[in-house]
């Protein structure tokens, strides 16, 4: 049985290891931060997406209800029995500042994938097949 771990071109190649430089390990320490912050950014994001859906859920359900009656509106950790129209109002602002940290939250993902992208075009420049930087 004949198992290799690296092919011939690889081997031959493998003696040709490059110096990993300062400037080289403080980008590849500054890809691997980007990373972690677009994993926790991308969890944010989710986390806002399903608040939004729950929100439109909300709201189609108060579409349901009599003008007169009146609703509960979950302020902090009470619940407060408001006109449905205010719990309306209230529902609608909530609704456009989830949409707007959902689209800061899009733009600072973008940015990080943007950096993180220059990052392996540089990295991979120097260091070839030697390094990975998938993710």
């Amino acid at each position: 049985m004949n198992r290799r771990m690296l092919t011939k071109d690889d081997e031959a190649t493998a003696g040709d290891e490059v110096e990993v430089r300062r400037e080289d390990q403080d980008k590849i320490n500054k890809f691997s931060r980007l990373h972690q912050r677009e994993l926790i950014l991308e969890e944010e994001l989710k986390s806002k997406n399903k608040e939004k859906e729950e929100l439109d859920d909300v709201t189609l359900e108060l579409e349901l209800a009599d003008e007169d009656e009146k609703v509960p509106y979950k302020i902090g950790d009470a619940f407060f029995h408001i006109p449905l129209s205010d719990a309306q109002d209230m529902l609608a602002s909530s609704t456009s500042r989830i949409e707007e940290e959902v689209s800061e939250l899009e733009d600072k993902i973008g940015t990080t994938k943007e950096e993180m992208q220059q990052l392996k075009v540089e990295l991979y420049a120097r260091f070839g097949r030697s390094i990975n930087l998938e993710t």
